[in-house]
């Protein structure tokens, strides 16, 4: 049975009592239809309403809103259920999770159970995870496993973005600046433009900026002020081409770069109050005390081509993919502090890590139905390569100087068929199944050591293949209702890890999932609602997970034998009044990890709060998974008045997560505290939506939770970002 806490009681009578009047004022208002929702979540695009999978789409204002504060990816966490994403990098390497199913492995060639999919083509690397958002037509999070459909490890399910597209029909784009707190600017814009009856281009650009505003001093009396930290320049291009000679064929070629600089994550030594997940005393967020070097930068690019064929009784689709990391370096003072403190610090740490030269080259063939009839079926085949070379260096506190390198390489090669069948039984009740095969090899294998004595071989290759399956119902209890099941399965490839001086190169093996859900997605009050919920209960067998050294700065891949999920998840989406439209969502996840025999190193300084055995290690049997919150919910509500030609609006959205733990084992000091972010947008509108004028707060509460930790050293953590003032203006032409 789920036990609500008082918080959330009241926010669930708050709801409930709210939906009566809700529904009289939709029932006595002209308040207009809500427009359909298009998923592409099955490969084709489908009313949303019509797929059985829990997928939830973020697009138009909202998007806009989310980005206007000049955030990175990991400003989608909380903004749809289940969803968190969460970094130790800053702006850089992403960690995605669904349901409470991600992987908090940091090293550069981990592996994720959430796929990120960008203009279909899987972005793997970390390192690609985190291209900025803009331009973008929809982003949607699909819930579960999703490995009949998508190319590589969707175990967890999928995050897909959809550029924009380049079209024929006329020259229009549009531009968007804005500028707050802290120097934070964001200069977007795009263009579209028809070079003939045949051939488009669109061109899309970004440009953010922040200035560095954390002081940084060498001592801990912060009388030597060495610089400001915490900054950030970025810039992201994106260019599309559109041929269509005739009717039957198409070919859209997308080329971008990005190119981003600035501040690593700011670590901050004994942040936390011993005995509690608080802050220290006396700790201020504006300042840092720190005797290392901090930076990163990060250069990607890539292309991929989509041709697509009509044949009459089939479509055939060719997707050609290439990304490129052409240098990554993150350099950080992973202690935090200096050999005084702030408080008390056992040895130094300063690291940096980089990526040099990966390559990642994917191919797709697809074949899909046309015909009419109570059939439609898809199916094709996949080839995944990647290779790169990656590893870490240690630095001198003292002098900067080098005292370590680990370089590491990785060859990654896959391939898989797959086909997708649906069938309509009845007019009312339509089936789904669908089956994939996958066969995935690495070699991992070190390059060069210096100064670090590796334990074991020096290279690893490791082989699996898998069949993967789905199948799933969807049945119109009436025009406006239908329900859904489906239940799936899911695999994830073998990772591996570098060595290090006490530990040898370390593999997980292969992980799976299945997974059972069901729901009901419903059209309300003569169309101006919609609202979606479902069920869910998924066991990984073998789920790879990453151990922090506790006690040392070591990492090392193991498997849990299994782990579990279940919950609840809901979304709303309605035009209660003419004007005022609002969204609501949210979901309860419970995860554990079952695994009698399985224990870790603990932490050197924390209060663990697990069983410890007896060779000193704790045992993380029952333990929730990393970064995974019971409880998330969002909100937004807009509200427009007709002022003059135009119309004056006020937006705000919301997103709430219960706390989270760190780690595999639980400790006083590294759970996260409950997180509620807030932002307002207050604007005018003009000559039929043209121009826009608003000025915004993000993270308007200015709440400030510690988000992450380093466990092996002190009680050094990290934090969420802070608020941000700002103004800005859009125009569409």
């Amino acid at each position: 049975m789920i036990k609500l806490s008082r918080m959330h009681q009241r926010v669930l009578l708050a709801v409930t009592a709210a939906m009566p009047v809700g529904v009289a004022v939709a029932q006595t208002t002209a308040a207009p239809e809500l427009q359909q929702v298009t998923v592409t979540a099955q490969r084709r695009t489908e009313n949303i309403k019509e797929v059985p999978v829990s997928v939830t789409a973020i697009k138009g204002e909202k998007l806009d809103v989310l980005v206007s504060g000049g955030d990175d990816i990991r400003l989608l966490a909380g903004k749809v259920p289940s969803l968190n994403v969460e970094s130790s990098n800053g702006r850089t390497f992403p960690r995605f999770y669904i349901r409470g199913y991600g992987n908090t492995d940091f090293s550069n060639f981990a592996s994720q159970p959430v796929s990120l999919v960008v203009d279909d083509v899987v972005q793997e690397n970390p390192m690609l995870k985190g291209f900025p958002i803009f331009d973008v037509a929809a982003v949607e999070v699909l819930a579960g496993p999703q490995g009949t459909l998508f190319g590589r490890n969707t175990p967890a399910g999928v995050v897909k973005f959809e550029s924009e597209k380049p079209h024929l029909k006329k020259l229009e784009g549009y531009y968007n600046l804005s500028y707050g707190t802290r120097g934070t600017a964001n200069v977007e814009g795009a263009v579209n433009v028809p070079l003939s009856d045949k051939w488009a281009m669109r061109v899309s650009t970004l440009r953010q900026h922040r200035d560095n505003y954390v002081d940084n001093y060498a001592d801990v009396a912060k009388t030597q002020k060495t610089g400001e930290l915490d900054g950030y320049n970025e810039h992201a291009e994106r260019v599309q081409f559109l041929y269509t000679p005739n009717a039957s064929f198409s070919a859209l070629l997308n080329l971008h770069q990005r190119a981003t600089t600035g501040s690593a994550r700011l670590f901050r030594a004994n942040l936390i109050k011993k005995g509690t997940n608080d802050f220290a005393d006396g700790v201020d967020l504006g300042s840092l005390v720190s005797n290392g070097r901090n930076f990163q930068h990060l250069d990607t690019n890539g292309s991929n081509l989509r041709l697509t064929w009509d044949l009459g009784p089939v479509k055939l689709y060719s997707i050609t993919g290439y990304e490129h990391v052409g240098d990554y370096f993150s350099r950080g003072d992973i202690d935090g502090g200096t050999p005084a403190g702030p408080g008390f610090i056992p040895f130094q740490v300063e690291t940096g890590g980089f990526v040099h030269g990966l390559r990642q080259y994917t191919q797709e063939f697809r074949v899909e139905s046309k015909q009419v009839g109570p059939m439609s079926w898809q199916a094709g085949t996949y080839y995944f390569n990647e290779d790169g070379k990656v590893g870490t260096n240690n630095y001198s506190s003292v002098t900067w100087g080098q005292t370590s390198h680990l370089e590491s390489h990785q060859k990654n090669t896959a391939w898989a068929a797959f086909a997708s069948v649906n069938y309509a039984l009845t007019d009312d009740f339509t089936v789904r199944g669908g089956v994939r095969y996958t066969d995935d090899k690495k070699h991992f294998n070190t390059v060069e050591a210096q100064n670090v004595v590796q334990v074991g071989p020096s290279f690893v290759d490791e082989s699996k293949s898998k069949v993967n399956w789905d199948l799933s119902g969807t049945y119109k209890l009436n025009r406006d209702v239908n329900l859904y099941a489906r239940v799936a399965t899911g695999f994830r490839a073998p990772s591996i890890a570098a060595a290090n001086s006490s530990v040898p190169i370390t593999v997980a093996d292969a992980e799976t999932i299945t997974s059972i859900e069901g729901g009901i997605k419903a059209d309300l009050f003569d169309r101006r609602a919609r609202a979606t919920f479902s069920v869910f209960d998924y066991d990984v067998k073998n789920q790879q997970l990453t151990v922090v050294g506790g006690n040392s700065n070591v990492t090392k891949l193991i498997n849990a034998a299994k782990s579990r999920g279940r919950g609840v998840e809901f979304d709303f989406e309605g035009n209660i009044a003419t004007g005022l439209k609002v969204t609501a969502g949210g979901s309860y996840n419970f995860t554990e990890i079952r695994d009698p025999s399985l224990s870790v190193n603990k932490c050197a300084q924390c209060t663990v709060l697990d069983p410890v055995n007896a060779a000193g290690r704790v045992v993380i049997d029952g333990n929730p998974l990393p970064q995974a919150p019971k409880w998330m919910l969002n909100a937004t509500a807009r509200y427009g008045i007709p002022m003059g030609d135009g119309e004056f609006f006020v937006f705000t959205d919301w997103a709430y997560r219960s706390k989270i733990n760190f780690f595999l084992y639980e400790a006083a000091e590294f759970s996260g505290k409950p997180l509620t972010e807030g932002g307002l947008r207050v604007g005018y509108t003009w000559d039929a939506g043209k121009y826009e004028v608003a000025a915004f707060g993000r993270n308007i509460l200015d709440q400030r939770r510690i988000t992450g930790a380093i466990d092996f050293n002190n009680l050094t953590g990290f934090t969420n970002e802070p608020r941000v003032w700002g103004v800005q203006f859009k125009g569409n032409f």
